[in-house]
């Protein structure tokens, strides 16, 4: 079965790239979108199979909105990829280092390639709206003298050499992207290791770290809690959590008595703990 798939940014994204690694064979058409919240629109319109959508990076840490999106949202997290991102600037092909006036990308990957543009003074740096789209541009607008950085996706799908290769400053970065549907298109969760939920304590002393005991009392892992206000409140917050465990009867169990400890809870999904590329 193939799936159309919403990704937030354009051909070539890294979005895409992640997309591809998550799906396989099964990756049908590809719908990019302008937003995040485009995204999910999509996917609860039935426009799309799936949604695929970054949540977090291993450097610049969590994308707060996309929390506030996924929980307005009447979508099921199915699962989840983590992706290298590796940076490369490319350009026409016949183009050298030598003669590249100006390097066109999105502010953040300009930032994370800091290292190696800084030894090229000379070149004017321009931000875009996407690593992608700039290497579509300079295709479509036969720009000489212009590089983009961007993934290898980008360079094939454009026909574009890759002049330098890897210019990211840190090995180590890392996103983490997560796939939504709708709960009647999600097939049954088969062998999941993790799962995504959001809950709230009463507003009194020690009320969060009853419900961190609960959890850690059943061998379960909480690889990550991230906290938002609750509108309407003072000093009130949401807390979206990611559990990890060995056995499905494991979490059910933490689950029972999270509902004892907690104001609120909301299963976002149950899936396999993603791979990474």
């Amino acid at each position: 079965m193939t799936h159309s798939v919403a990704i937030q940014g354009f051909a070539g994204s890294f979005h895409q790239i992640a997309a591809g690694h998550y799906f396989g064979p099964q990756l049908g058409a590809v719908r990019p979108c302008a937003t995040f919240a485009e995204v999910l629109r999509q996917v609860a319109q039935g426009e799309a199979g799936a949604g695929l959508m970054a949540i977090e990076n291993s450097i610049a840490g969590s994308i707060l909105p996309n929390y506030r999106l996924l929980q307005q949202a009447e979508l099921r997290i199915t699962g989840e990829v983590y992706l290298q991102i590796r940076q490369h600037l490319m350009a026409l092909p016949g183009q050298t280092l030598a003669a590249l006036r100006e390097v066109h990308s999105h502010p953040m990957a300009l930032q994370q390639c800091t290292g190696f543009l800084g030894q090229h003074p000379h070149w004017r740096l321009v931000e875009t709206e996407d690593t992608a789209l700039s290497a579509q541009r300079i295709r479509e607008q036969g720009l000489t003298g212009v590089a983009a950085v961007a993934g290898e996706l980008a360079a094939r799908l454009f026909g574009l050499d890759i002049v330098a290769a890897d210019i990211h400053s840190a090995a180590d970065n890392y996103t983490r992207f997560l796939v939504v549907q709708r709960a009647a298109d999600a097939a049954p969760a088969e062998g999941a290791s993790k799962a995504s939920l959001y809950f709230h304590t009463a507003h009194r002393r020690g009320a969060l770290a009853e419900v961190l005991t609960r959890v850690a009392a059943h061998g379960i892992n909480l690889s990550k809690l991230q906290s938002f206000p609750r509108p309407g409140t003072m000093w009130e917050y949401f807390f979206h959590a990611d559990l990890e465990f060995d056995a499905p009867e494991d979490f059910e169990r933490a689950l029972a008595e999270l509902n004892e400890v907690a104001e609120s809870v909301r299963v976002l999904g149950l899936y396999r703990k993603g791979e990474t590329y």
